[in-house]
């Protein structure tokens, strides 16, 4: 695979998989926004640009006449292991992954993968992107690792966001807020710093990321956020009066095993949701600001962005 400069992007033509989505759409409109023609494949439209169908647990798609492969679609969430979801996991995470690939042929791709590859029982108060990828506690993690493990065979630039909030967020922020109870909200543990990733630094390094040598890298804000002061700050702007308070780790992921247990699709508490709470995890981004990356956009702007 080739690498092309962002300066590049005017003019040439990107599709953008899973471009209907939240992270694909914010990929698609910055293109667009940087002069590229967007070519949006998917089962449904994007934003803007040409639509080009493709269901990422089938066959494969049509990249035809175009010069860039941003490879967002993805099977998301927590299913019950054995689950008919996790199926589907599997069939786009993995599968589509295997046809995405054969597809672009010797086109530059850069595929969006996430932070939960990495292994969950090893210390990850900064995690750089050699950190073992095994351990995983739910589909998500696995398909995940396995679907870039293929796109790191075939040279193409992985990112690892973590935990993507901003402007038509559906998954993170939106859950927390549902988890609010009489006007509290119990987390697991102590306080502890995490890494997040606005959904706008990860559309700028895609955008970025094909001028990068192949590998993997890692995607977030600046510098990582206390939790409980980004949930109390993330509760204010969304104009949530609540509490927060601690439940011990060990009773949460307890109560975490038992809803797994009893569930038959998506449980309402799962040890991953426990791990990524309760633990640090804080993305180590040496490489690529190497590259000359740098997040410009931070939590704080996306809540003020809120307030108006």
């Amino acid at each position: 695979m080739t690498s092309r400069r962002p300066s590049d992007a005017a003019g040439i033509r990107i599709a953008v998989t899973g471009a209907s989505g939240f992270c694909g759409g914010h990929v698609a409109r910055a293109a667009a926004a940087a002069g590229a023609r967007v070519v949006c494949v998917g089962r449904r439209p994007g934003p803007l640009g040409e639509h080009r169908f493709w269901d990422a647990s089938l066959g494969e798609p049509d990249l035809s006449g175009t010069d860039l492969v941003v490879h967002c679609a993805a099977a998301v969430g927590d299913p019950a292991p054995g689950s008919p979801a996790e199926a589907v996991m599997h069939a786009v995470n993995v599968t589509g992954t295997e046809r995405l690939l054969h597809a672009a042929g010797a086109r530059p791709v850069v595929w969006v993968s996430s932070a939960s590859v990495y292994d969950p029982r090893l210390d990850r108060t900064l995690v750089r992107e050699d950190h073992p990828r095994t351990g995983h506690l739910n589909a998500y993690g696995r398909t995940k690792a396995a679907g870039e493990a293929l796109a790191l065979a075939a040279g193409a630039v992985v990112l690892r966001p973590r935990a993507v909030y901003g402007p038509g967020d559906t998954q993170l922020l939106p859950r927390l807020l549902s988890r609010v109870r009489a006007g509290t909200l119990f987390l697991p543990g102590p306080d502890v710093p995490l890494s997040l990733t606005a959904v706008e630094n990860l559309a700028d390094a895609c955008l970025a990321a094909p001028a990068w040598p192949p590998g993997a890298y890692n995607i977030a804000d600046a510098r990582p956020y206390r939790r409980d002061t980004a949930v109390a700050e993330v509760l204010h702007a969304h104009g949530v009066r609540a509490r927060v308070r601690h439940l011990p780790t060990a009773l949460a992921g307890a109560a975490a095993r038992l809803a797994e247990a009893l569930s038959t699709d998506e449980p309402l508490l799962s040890r991953y949701a426990v791990d990524q709470l309760a633990h640090p995890v804080v993305l180590d981004l040496t490489r690529s600001r190497t590259q000359g990356w740098t997040p410009p956009r931070t939590l704080p702007d996306h809540l003020g962005d809120l307030r108006g």
